[in-house]
């Protein structure tokens, strides 16, 4: 692409991404919704037409950012009291959301089950990006939001390594049991190692300084330099991100890397995610735009049906093992669980990945465009007034 092209079609972006943030908090509209509809309108411009999406640009460059910035919020004495819940919904709740699905789409549309359980388990794992961008829009917090956000970053783990097993399978490997569970543990193993390798020596040297320049610096590297360093030898790239973002959050002065560079570094953060998400979004409409969904029609209703009933499949029975203790879920917290459990980028990106030769490839890429897009536009436009209807927001109060 020619480099001119490249630096007006950055700024366009920029630009649309500042328009619709000032128009979506005057008509109080979701941020990602808004931005989603800005790239359907933009797809019609030549220069949109082919930005891309691949595998490649969404988890090594979009991704790490995003899952930074939620950890290093996340509070590590928090996160430790909820943690049976979130790994339970993160293990349990993504294979059966997946198997559910996965039968569904073989039983009622007729797909081979290779492909019904490839698309059931990209499909099964709630999308950090969306369900972030979302509950931080409308300024949701406390244990709901730890227990919606956590859960979406640590599902993906599980997610991946079931994907990768089935396309090895694909691949003419016939793994075993063991060797499974073997690449599970390692798969989660190394993530949390790797980043907490990354994370401690960016905290060693942060520590040093009190300039918050230098400390934009490290964290930076810390988002990125976890990932790639995991995604390298096979691990959870986002594990090792979310691991070195606990670390920096939780450990050193005010929880962030100083007492004086806190503000600056969240502002920081703040930014490179506003923009990030902005990218994704807009790429999101922009590609749903291409898609022909009259000749998917079909499939794309049953899957949206059977996607919404694995969710509830995975949230309602995790959730039951725990009535009676300290750690019960409240129903309206349970069904926020379940009606917050958005698709976006993150299946898109798998789907991405799906193998050239799998038979059905392009019906599975466009039914995953379908779900996004109802996760998008019907279940994030209505989350406002559902967590004012729960009690988690005040009525009246505007999307930040």
């Amino acid at each position: 692409m020619d480099f001119t092209l490249r630096e007006t079609r950055f700024l366009a972006l920029l630009l649309i991404a500042g328009l619709v943030a000032i128009l979506t908090r005057h008509f109080r509209v979701p941020y990602t919704v808004g931005l989603v509809a800005a790239g359907i309108l933009a797809s019609f411009l030549p220069f949109f037409s082919d930005l891309p999406s691949s595998k490649e640009v969404m988890f090594n460059l979009l991704l790490p950012p995003l899952i930074f910035e939620a950890a290093i919020h996340i509070r590590w004495k928090e996160l430790r009291k909820e943690m049976p819940v979130i790994a339970l919904l993160a293990t349990l709740g993504v294979c059966l959301s997946a198997a559910v699905t996965a039968f569904g789409m073989r039983c009622l549309v007729g797909w081979g089950w290779i492909s019904s359980l490839l698309f059931g388990i990209l499909i099964a794992a709630t999308d950090p990006v969306s369900v972030i961008a979302t509950f931080k829009e409308s300024g949701v917090r406390g244990r709901l939001s730890l227990l919606v956000e956590a859960e979406s970053l640590f599902n993906d783990g599980t997610a991946a390594v079931i994907f990768a097993v089935v396309l090895a399978i694909v691949g003419g490997s016939a793994p075993t049991v063991g060797s499974v569970a073997a690449t599970l543990v390692l798969t989660i193993g190394g993530g949390v190692v790797c980043g907490a390798l990354v994370g401690g020596v960016i905290l060693l040297l942060t520590r040093r300084s009190q300039d918050h320049l230098i400390e934009f610096t490290f964290t930076t590297i810390a988002a990125f330099g976890s990932f790639l360093l995991a995604e390298h030898f096979h691990f959870s790239g986002i594990l090792a991100v979310l691991t070195a973002g606990l670390l920096v959050g939780n450990l050193g002065s005010g929880g962030l890397v100083s007492a004086r560079g806190k503000e600056a570094v969240e502002g920081y953060w703040e930014y490179i995610c506003f923009l990030v998400n902005s990218i994704i979004f807009i790429g999101i409409g922009v590609h749903q735009a291409q898609q022909d969904f009259k000749r998917i029609l079909l499939p794309a209703v049953i899957a949206i049906l059977l996607v919404l009933l694995g969710r509830a499949a995975s949230v309602y029975p995790c959730c039951a093992m725990f009535f009676g203790s300290r750690l019960r879920v409240k129903r309206t917290h349970q069904f926020v669980l379940f009606w917050g459990g958005l698709r976006g980028a993150l299946a898109l990106a798998l789907a991405a990945g799906l193998p050239t030769g799998l038979p059905g490839r392009e019906t599975i890429m466009s039914v995953t465009f379908a779900v996004v897009a109802f996760s998008i536009f019907v279940q994030g436009l209505s989350m406002t007034a559902l967590l004012r209807r729960v009690g988690e927001l005040a009525f009246g109060s505007r999307n930040r």
